[in-house]
């Protein structure tokens, strides 16, 4: 007997299927905005993104093109939680603020905390930040205002002025009653500083060591005085370097005078450590910012410059091959071997040389250790010269059947992968002491050091030996 089967309720028919690990966007989601944005279903495009966490949501938009994102947002409306502006790229976060309206916009920022507000406005153009901050309350402008007037990558942008500071006499009942009473304390905070009548921050206490101790004692005897502070004009990198280097969760800012401003949370160092990764990622290759989501005219002026010192590198190295123009003529194989000497040295270059600027920033690599590093870097390019002189020796031998070629490349190869070695390590080090960024230019010296040395090497001694 057959049995009827229920009918389909096609009211979540929309809904794309969630990702196996439970969090993050699929392709099909994707996919699902993108044909009702095209459909003009602009009600299932927002069923979509509206129950979205803020950081998918960003995702969401990256993914989409420009008139889709826009369209998104629009169809949002007030539902468009401006948080999902802080997980954004700049180029796409400026479009999309200039989309909301102002309105949304000013409301909005007066609710999220004030690094939040600073984060979304600073990237702004001047005009954009003009126009969002007069639509602000006066006294979130101020505080915005403030902030932005302190230098970029500083600890005064980063800050988050919502804070629980209280006196140093009062008890943990007393502070437990006045945490259930406020109603100007931050959303989450991890923990509370006791403060002088100067409002100079002598201690904090964990927020779990109060909920533990009983009322009548008073938060002096149980604070911790081996407090971070973190001055307000303290380069963001170093606020990394502090959090990182003693495991902190949150870190009080002092003005000039030692009262405590803000206070800088995990939150915030966790995305200026992916900032400063990012940068000195994108230095290492010529880039100056990230441009996915750019116009092409701006991606090829940001680039232009950065191969334009490259071209006057290759020439350098061109140079070095003409004074060989005779020699080439006569042994066409060394045209055909050349490259690999040089591109071998290259990448073992790169190798110690990423090693090397990563260590730079992480502060692991600095005088003290600096010899015994070029030291170690110098020995594994010894032993890496030899296994592929030894290699390229006996391919180039059996390849064109002369002993003697195989035995100026192997050598060759040897000279140019310490050289490499040597250079990989030397070169940032050398930069970071005249005050040179290493992750700007380490790779443009480094390129044409190895090439130099490598065709030299290889080209002199066919010279000399073959001629």
């Amino acid at each position: 007997m057959s049995q009827t089967p229920p009918e389909r309720d096609d009211s979540d028919a929309w809904l794309p299927e969630v990702q196996p690990d439970g969090y993050g966007i699929s392709a099909d989601m994707v996919r699902s905005v993108s044909d009702a944005l095209d459909a003009g279903n602009t009600e299932e495009a927002r069923k979509i993104a509206a129950d979205l966490h803020e950081a998918d949501l960003a995702d969401l938009l990256e993914n989409l093109d420009r008139d889709e994102r826009l369209h998104l947002t629009q169809a949002l409306g007030t539902d468009f939680d401006l948080e999902v502006l802080t997980y954004l790229d700049d180029w796409v976060r400026e479009e999309i603020v200039e989309a909301l309206e102002p309105r949304h916009l000013a409301s909005s920022l007066a609710d999220l905390h004030s690094d939040d507000a600073v984060d979304i406005i600073e990237d702004l153009d001047e005009e954009a930040q003009q126009r969002v901050l007069a639509a602000l309350p006066k006294a979130d402008r101020l505080v915005i205002e403030e902030s932005l007037s302190f230098p970029e990558d500083s600890a005064g942008r980063i800050m988050q002025r919502e804070l629980l500071a209280v006196p140093s006499n009062w008890t943990v009942g007393e502070t437990i009653d006045y945490m259930r009473a406020a109603k100007d304390l931050p959303d989450d905070f991890y923990d509370l500083y006791i403060v002088d009548p100067r409002h100079q921050p002598i201690g904090y206490v964990p927020l779990s060591r109060v909920l533990r101790t009983r009322r009548p004692v008073k938060l002096t005897e149980i604070m911790s005085d081996e407090m971070r502070t973190v001055p307000i004009a303290m380069d963001q990198e170093e606020v990394a370097y502090l959090f990182r280097q003693y495991g902190l969760v949150s870190a009080p800012v002092v003005d000039a005078a030692g009262r405590l401003v803000g206070v800088v949370t995990v939150d915030d160092v966790v995305h200026i450590i992916d900032e400063e990764a990012e940068e000195d990622l994108l230095k290492l290759a010529g880039v100056q910012e990230t441009d996915l989501y750019s116009a092409v005219l701006d991606t090829t002026k940001a680039r232009f410059t950065w191969l334009l010192v490259n071209l006057f590198t290759a020439v350098a190295a061109s140079v070095v091959i003409g004074f060989f123009e005779g020699t080439l003529q006569q042994i066409v194989a060394l045209a055909v071997l050349m490259p690999i000497v040089a591109s071998m040295g290259g990448n073992a270059g790169t190798q110690t040389l990423t090693v090397a600027v990563r260590a730079i920033a992480m502060r692991d690599l600095s005088a003290g250790n600096a010899l015994r590093f070029v030291g170690k870097e110098l020995l594994v390019g010894l032993a890496n010269g030899v296994m592929f002189a030894v290699v390229a020796g006996v391919v180039a031998w059996l390849w064109f059947d002369t002993p003697m070629i195989g035995v100026i490349i192997g050598i060759a190869m040897l000279i140019n992968l310490v050289a490499a070695a040597l250079s990989g390590a030397l070169v940032p080090l050398g930069l970071e002491k005249v005050g040179v960024d290493p992750a700007v230019a380490s790779s443009v010296v480094l390129t044409t050091v190895t090439d130099v040395i490598g065709f030299l090497a290889f080209l002199g001694l066919a010279t000399l030996l073959l001629l």
